[in-house]
């Protein structure tokens, strides 16, 4: 019996989440929410996540009905993310870790998305399709990595929500992708955008920027309403992720698609997937809302995941980086 404690707070949101051998005990967490049409600061987002971070961890304790000392270890985000924020989290983490006595591990933000979606999921080997505000790869499992078949070349498919949401204004709360989704459930007028993908790759920052300059231009001129905007780039940017999932599964000759990641709870990316799975014959596997978007639960469960196969990251590196890759670590703990 191996209980794990992990630390999430790589961006926006604030989670302390504990899992035992496979079972969530816990996974309370908060969110930074800034006014409409403004994103999120590092150093304000930092602050947020010092303010409550002691707060989510006794809610934690509570929940799972544990003291300390029944903690075998602590697991925390070392990358990637926004630096001020994984610096405050990991400091709170490294101070319980040594106050605590317990083994400390340094987790990477995507490799917990990962293993969450497969043990919420049940998923074998699945395409992984990870997606959120900052990180947009297809990756697969071979040879003791996770390898990055594709990738955004420019910003992630999250970011271009957001950045597209603070042009119309929309809310930031629960989040913004969640409004554009409910928003474009309304919109019936598809306007043309651009769409990039090249090879494996996809790029961003293009349909963002036509947007930014042609959206006030065709409201204001009658030609669509904000819901046809919405619908627009929702269909175009999810048919991009979609064809180069179904080509990295081609490649890997597999039959599972496993979506991760913050924007992994639309239901849209969800329904046009599916469908690519039905015509391959394979099968697509997602989770809601509660372990797509960033948790510590998911911390916690890539944290068991390396503790079991012998990994421990002594404290003169548990340092945090901003950059790091899906692909750097080795995944010790599957065949």
């Amino acid at each position: 019996m191996t209980i794990v404690l992990g630390f999430e707070g790589s961006a926006n949101k604030i989670g302390v989440g504990i899992v035992q051998d496979g079972k969530v005990l816990s996974n309370p967490r908060r969110t930074y929410i800034t006014p409409p049409g403004q994103g999120f600061l590092p150093s304000d987002t930092a602050r947020h996540h010092r303010s409550c971070i002691l707060e989510v961890l006794k809610e934690a304790l509570e929940e799972a009905n544990l003291q300390a000392r029944e903690i075998d270890c602590v697991a925390y985000t070392k990358g990637p993310g926004m630096g001020a924020p994984l610096l405050s989290v990991a400091i709170v983490a490294r101070t319980v870790a040594q106050l605590w006595k317990k083994p400390l591990l340094g987790v990477n933000h995507c490799i917990g998305h990962i293993e969450m979606g497969r043990l919420i999921t049940g998923a074998v080997n699945p395409t992984v399709l990870y997606v959120s505000g900052g990180n947009t790869q297809v990756i697969a499992y071979s040879e003791h990595r996770y390898r990055i078949f594709g990738e955004t070349i420019d910003i992630a498919v999250g970011n271009c929500l957001d950045r597209f949401a603070r042009v119309l204004k929309i809310s930031n709360d629960p989040s913004p992708g969640y409004n554009i989704e409910q928003m474009a459930k309304k919109g019936k007028t598809f306007v043309e955008l651009p769409y990039t993908v090249k090879g494996m790759d996809v790029s961003f920052s293009g349909i963002l920027s036509h947007t930014e300059d042609v959206a006030h231009k065709m409201l204001s001129s009658g030609e669509c309403t904000p819901e046809d905007l919405c619908f627009s780039l929702q269909e175009t940017l999810f048919s991009m992720l979609v064809e180069i999932t179904e080509r990295a599964m081609a490649h890997c000759g597999s039959q599972e698609v496993l979506i991760v990641g913050g924007v992994g709870c639309n239901l849209r990316l969800q329904e046009m997937m599916e469908a690519m799975c039905k015509e391959r014959g394979a099968k697509l596997f997602a989770t809601d809302e509660r372990f797509c978007i960033d948790n510590g639960a998911m911390i916690a469960q890539a944290g068991w995941e390396m503790f079991r196969s012998g990994q421990v990251t002594p404290l003169e590196d548990s340092w945090i980086t901003q950059r790091y890759r899906t692909d750097e670590v080795e995944v010790t703990w599957r065949d």
